[in-house]
């Protein structure tokens, strides 16, 4: 038996945010301190680093619970499947519902909850929970509903992964221009077909990297202190992942028995351009070997980072050959991987 994704949705928000819309911003150091930059000339040396020229951001009305949904409706009409036979919905997201114009994450009842509501599916054995589990969470989520699947838990899952990061940023911290918002979705089950997921990794460093990424207070200080936002170790995170994402992405694919240079595409979580390249760069140095033209499809300079959808969002996008210069055929052996908050990081390898 061999569980593949059958189906796949994403929704990306129609409100796009220019880097020029930073021009405005009032950009300070952590300890409340003016930076002695423009900031045409922050946001120049930011879009150097990242790649990011330009992100989207959900629209007023809509929340995380409402991305996922969409996307989830798309995977389902993909899949062609009847949503009653679901027998898990596993949605992973950082925050939560977070109204716009408000501070307070909102998770109860769960994301899950919500997006099987508004499927309108009244089957009380299709079971949903969230996860949490930073960026990899998605990816993550496809590893849990194999385990399902491989246990006899289930036959059919939904694997969503929806964020609206725009809304837990620090407007005065340089990193709020990485952020964005959006949704992916697939719909995992079996197949005899041959094709589906080969071997998988996942790793959780906590010992001394656990705060990398948290919540803390505004740069500015004259804002209220107990309100947090979504704050980073941007040096520490971007070393993390060139020593451990190449590692278990080598660890999932020496599992698989596929060799390297059968690998047709791989989808790095779209967190930052140059540490993406970094990663693969250091990848293909675990074996020797030099990197294939055109392997790594990126997404973030159009869609900046949408945390756990940026991975289901690149693959729906290239899976329907709505990416230029990227395509899929049938038998293509490809890669996931990621890396964030926990930190956690993980692989998969999968037949297409």
């Amino acid at each position: 038996m061999n569980i593949k994704i059958t189906g796949t949705g994403s929704y990306i928000p129609t409100e796009v945010e220019k880097n020029e819309n930073f021009y405005q911003h009032r950009f300070l150091n952590t300890d409340g301190s003016a930076i002695n930059h423009p900031n045409n000339v922050i946001v120049k040396k930011f879009q150097a680093i990242t790649g990011i020229a330009e992100r989207r951001y959900a629209k007023h009305d809509l929340n995380s619970s409402d991305l996922g949904f969409f996307a989830a409706e798309k995977a389902i009409a993909d899949a062609k499947i009847d949503p009653e036979t679901l027998d898990f919905i596993i949605v992973a997201h950082n925050f939560g519902d977070v109204k716009h114009n408000t501070v307070q994450s909102d998770m109860l009842p769960s994301l899950a909850t919500r997006i099987k509501h508004n499927l309108r599916i009244q089957n009380p054995k299709c079971v949903v929970f969230d996860i949490l589990f930073g960026c990899p969470g998605w990816i993550q989520g496809v590893i849990q509903a194999k385990a399902f699947i491989q246990s006899g838990m289930a036959k059919r899952c939904l694997v969503v992964g929806t964020e609206t990061l725009s809304r837990v940023v620090d407007q005065h911290d340089r990193d709020a221009m990485i952020f964005s918002d959006g949704a992916g979705a697939a719909i995992i089950e079996a197949t005899d077909d041959g094709s589906g997921i080969l071997s998988h990794e996942t790793g959780s460093y906590t010992y001394d990297e656990a705060y990398y990424l948290y919540f803390g207070k505004s740069n500015n200080q004259e804002l209220d202190s107990d309100t947090r936002y979504i704050k980073m170790e941007g040096r520490k995170i971007y070393e993390f992942a060139l020593n451990t994402v190449p590692k278990a992405m080598k660890s999932a694919l020496d599992q698989s028995g596929v060799d390297i240079q059968d690998v047709k595409k791989i989808f790095v979580h779209q967190a930052n351009e140059k540490m993406d390249e970094a990663i693969l760069k250091r990848f293909y140095k675990l074996y020797d070997c030099d990197i294939p033209e055109n392997i790594m499809p990126m997404s973030i300079q159009k869609l900046g980072n949408s945390s756990v959808a940026t991975v289901p969002t690149l693959f729906d996008l290239v899976r329907n050959n709505k990416l230029e210069g990227h395509s899929l055929s049938k038998g293509d052996v490809i890669m996931f991987a990621s890396v964030g908050a926990g930190m956690h990081v993980n692989a998969i390898v999968y037949r297409y």
